[in-house]
């Protein structure tokens, strides 16, 4: 029987033996690698937190002390820990565990996560709610070296270190965040980890500066500018120290009973305390080792090899993409590409090996990223921002106030739009039409297939405004892709089929599921219309009413909320233009989606062939 077997709750982790924790961190990390090559999901990143894991509920009393997980993507073994063991086989599956802690499924799980950057905000609010309500419990922020680089995470530092509430920062230093950190903070955790003095350094400088007499005012300011001096000078790590956090550090995250020892050190220090500790993203399976990239999230694998389990499938829009902003960069050379932490998954590596001088990987910094391409734009370069769309939320008032407002010449490629599939509620990207449909100066398109996205790109450059381009993560549908680029009339929609009952619009790569479900309702003897609206912003008036008026009947289908989406741009139209009497019904999402395969959420949702031709067959016999 396996030790993992007799684990039900934490309760049962403080009385093993450091031989024990050595065998369940073993079989913790097979338990992940069996089920994860079958189910896909984040591996590396969840295979570099075990013995973090397991001190950390070894040494603090969850869930009455709270852990807070910073994007959530190392929980795993987190989550087989605190009760969920037995379901683990479910993770990230439609109606299973959910890839990221969730607050309903679990007591241990104490804030939802999905996002970088959040934890230690998250973390010091419940600090403050505990101290203001005078109880007694310990906070945690596990946060890594690549969420780092957000601009939240020294907001909340700059706020905690001028707090006196007590709250431990964890950074989880792998030296990774989905791709190679990059970064002044990434060359400054460098510097501490590789360097082997540090330790011995700063309690010698320590006792030093301790030992600087202070006589008369004069002689205090230069002792004081003597200590900054030296402490900048031979102790980097105290840069944390000046933000006001007690620095424990670094220490071999690897190491379970040298784990143990820092955080209950930390338990003792009064205020906030930030302890370093070096782990190895992939660590116990040597192809996520080598390529922890790769193994981020993964899909379904081999685990004797680490070989993907590859499908016969078109290339995705992603790939589609890349390939396409690297042909167009070697004919201008005014095109650079800017992105936050996602270029391998935004398909820029290409981009980034081929030109690297005009590629520009920020890190987690969506609203950097953003205002960055806003002066590369008004400086007469062609700045091609690619993120996913969850990620845009984040950069909202950056795209609205420092691009579109200066009508900079910025095109943001908004890649995983629509449901992504099994990373859930914080990363479907189903409301970037409502806020981006908004905005003045903004043109916003989405192509019905690979192909028509390739033009798009083409066509978004060649445009005097600010420009997106939604598209999803998934593969293409498997048509021709054109040698030559072609530029869309900005503005025009595309008139696929002629109809006299009925007028189905689409937004995006649903426009196929309309011309499925047209032929269909041929087959029952309705006509029905099939428009791929390719634009919102600006939206084609003259068509969409011209067809409209034509049948009377309207279905709109978006992969997307509805509240502001496309159905609510098409609906605003024909009120503005005086269209009454005609019968309409919208296919999107109401509310947010849960994780699971994409072909099942769209079931779940009713965004299907089977469903459109229901709801126009509804309207055939209903309309007076």
């Amino acid at each position: 029987m396996r030790l993992l077997d007799k684990i039900d709750s934490p309760t049962d982790l403080k009385s093993l033996s450091e031989s024990d924790l050595t065998v369940l961190a073993e079989e913790l990390r097979q338990e992940m690698i069996d089920i994860i090559s079958v189910n896909g999901g984040h591996l590396a990143s969840n295979l570099g937190v075990v013995e973090l894991t397991l001190a950390l509920h070894r040494v603090f009393d969850t869930p009455t002390d709270k852990i807070i997980w910073d994007v959530g993507h190392q929980a795993y073994v987190h989550k087989i820990l605190t009760g969920r063991k037995d379901a683990f086989k479910t993770i990230r599956q439609f109606h299973g565990l959910a890839g990221f802690p969730k607050r309903e499924e679990s007591e241990y799980d104490c804030f939802d996560t999905g996002h970088a950057s959040t934890s230690i905000s998250a973390a010091l609010g419940f600090a403050k709610a505990r101290d203001i309500k005078k109880e007694n419990y310990h906070v945690v922020a596990v946060i890594g070296d690549g969420a780092m680089s957000g601009g939240m995470a020294y907001e909340a530092m700059n706020h905690a270190g001028n707090s006196d509430s007590n709250l431990i920062i964890v950074l989880n230093d792998n030296e990774m965040f989905i791709s190679q950190n990059v970064g002044a903070m990434s060359s400054y955790l460098n510097k501490i980890r590789t360097d082997p003095s540090y330790d011995r350094r700063k309690k010698d400088v320590q006792k030093f500066i301790r030992n600087i007499p202070c006589i008369g005012s004069s002689m205090a300011k230069a002792a004081g500018r003597a200590k900054d001096g030296i402490k900048y000078f031979l102790v980097p790590g105290l840069l944390f120290e000046e933000l006001g956090l007690t620095y424990l550090g670094p220490i071999n995250g690897h190491d379970i009973a040298a784990l143990e020892k820092v955080l209950h050190q930390a338990k003792q220090k009064k205020g906030p305390v930030l302890v370093h500790i070096k782990t190895c993203k992939g660590n116990g399976y040597e192809p996520a080792k080598q390529s922890p990239d790769i193994f981020h999230g993964v899909g379904p694998f081999s685990k004797e090899t680490g070989e993907m389990v590859k499908k016969n499938a078109p290339p995705t829009y992603t790939d589609v993409f890349g390939r396409t902003i690297c042909e167009l960069a070697e004919e201008d050379n005014r095109i650079v590409a800017v992105t936050a932490a996602m270029g391998s998954g935004t398909g820029l590596n290409h981009f980034g090996q081929n030109y690297p001088e005009r590629f520009f990987d920020v890190g987690i910094a969506e609203p950097h990223a953003v205002t960055f391409a806003a002066a590369l734009a008004l400086e007469g370069l062609k700045p091609v921002v690619s993120m996913y769309s969850t990620f845009y939320q984040r950069a909202y008032d950056q795209v609205l106030h420092d691009v579109c407002l200066q009508n900079a010449k910025v095109v943001f490629a908004v890649d995983r739009a629509g449901v992504v599939g099994e990373d859930g509620k914080t990363h479907h990207g189903i409301f970037d039409i409502s806020f981006f449909r908004t905005i003045p100066n903004l043109t916003l398109m989405a192509p019905k297939d690979e192909n028509e996205l390739k033009h798009m790109i083409h066509t978004a450059l060649t445009l005097d405004n600010p420009v997106a381009v939604r598209y999803p993560r998934s593969a293409g549908v498997g048509v021709k892709i054109d040698k030559k680029f072609k530029t869309l009339p900005k503005g025009k929609a595309e008139l696929l089929r002629e109809g006299q009952d009925i007028t189905l619009i689409g937004f995006g790569p649903v426009v196929n599921f309309c011309m499925e479900a047209a032929k269909q309702l041929e087959s029952e003897g309705i006509q029905a219309g099939v428009i791929n609206l390719r634009f919102i912003n600006p939206i084609d008036r003259e068509m969409v009413t011209a067809e409209v008026q034509k049948t009377g009947r309207l279905v709109t289908v978006e992969d997307h909320i509805l509240a502001g989406g496309m159905g609510s741009a098409v609906l605003e139209v024909l009120e503005e233009e005086g269209i009454q009497g005609t019968a309409v019904e919208r296919i999107g999402y109401d509310d947010y989606v849960e994780h699971g395969a994409i072909p099942l959420l769209h079931q779940d949702c009713g965004l299907t062939i089977e469903h459109i031709v229901s709801v126009s067959r509804e309207l055939m016999k209903n309309r007076c």
